[in-house]
């Protein structure tokens, strides 16, 4: 049991790694990456002029977006344990799948007019596209305005009406937000790792007035937007309620949570007395994944943090 914790929880950090990390390594001049958090404008160097007809996804949630705007663009799309049984991808082209680099020449054969990949994982299969002709752009999306702005954007690359989504994303979020219970959201436990207030997750807790007690914390952690936590850190914080997350993979957190009942800072928690232990899947929370995760996330969030 501890073995396998131990294998999750690095593919957790490695998932969490690849999703967060920035281009300043991998990144070359003529890389052009649209950041939805700065602009909604569409490059015309880089994307074609007027609507985009063939679209390859390299992101789940890119993916998602488009087939949502218009279905019809789509041609491929990377592998993902969200859309197994998603009858609208049933026939769509995977050119990738897990983590794994895609398929470059099944990209190339589905004649795209623009690829979509996702800022700092997809850096160099985007370069090599770009220098066959390809149209492209990058994205990141580590809070709720830049997922707006990424809609936005994909809506006018393919000539949509991006409202109806945006509607969508607003029935989410409560109406009225109350202050909620000092929560503390735990993506691993060797180390102590927890998201601040600069990752999707901590933006996503403070839509639901959470008080994220690693919100405003920094550290030397390499994943961007987290922060690692000392055990004697969390019991002065000592938490009213605890986020656990499940793997990547999809794998249950048990092991995880029968790796923290044997410390002894865990027993002396607020959130372990009364029982307010919650468990969230990784798609939704920590990496947005899906229109869908995105809402199932937001209404376990209402249940965790508005109940009694």
């Amino acid at each position: 049991m501890h073995r396998r914790w131990l294998l999750s929880a690095l593919a957790l950090l490695i998932s969490i790694v690849l999703a967060a990390c920035t281009t300043a390594t991998t990144q070359q001049p003529q890389t052009k990456v649209i950041n939805p958090t700065e602009t909604t404008n569409i490059n015309s160097q880089q994307l074609p002029k007027g609507s985009a007809k063939r679209v390859v996804a390299l992101s789940s949630l890119s993916a998602d977006i488009i087939s949502r705007l218009d279905p019809t663009k789509i041609v491929g799309i990377t592998g993902s344990r969200l859309f197994k049984n998603d009858s609208r991808f049933k026939d769509i082209s995977r050119v990738s799948e897990g983590q794994n680099p895609p398929n470059l020449e099944k990209v190339v054969a589905l004649k795209p007019d623009l690829v979509i990949g996702a800022e700092g994982f997809y850096n160099i299969p985007i370069q090599k596209l770009q220098q066959l002709g390809i149209p492209t752009f990058l994205t990141k999306v580590n809070n709720w305005k830049s997922l707006e702005e990424l809609t936005k954007t994909l809506a006018k690359s393919i000539d949509a009406d991006p409202q109806p989504l945006l509607n969508r994303y607003k029935t989410f979020l409560p109406e009225k937000p109350t202050p909620g219970f000092s929560t503390l959201a735990l993506v691993s436990r060797q180390p102590i790792l927890a998201p601040n207030k600069n990752s999707w997750a901590g933006d996503l807790l403070a839509k639901f007035q959470a008080k994220n007690i690693a919100a405003d914390l920094q550290g030397k952690s390499p994943i961007a937007g987290y922060v690692t936590l000392s055990a004697e850190k969390v019991l002065e914080a000592n938490p009213e309620v605890i986020i656990l997350v499940n793997p990547p993979q999809g794998n249950s957190s048990v092991a995880l949570l029968d790796s923290l009942k044997k410390e002894v800072f865990w027993q002396q928690l607020q959130a372990t007395k009364n029982n307010r232990i919650y468990v969230f899947d990784y798609f939704g929370l920590v990496n947005p994944g899906s229109i869908d995760a995105i809402e199932k996330a937001c209404q376990q969030l209402k249940e965790t943090l508005f109940a009694p």
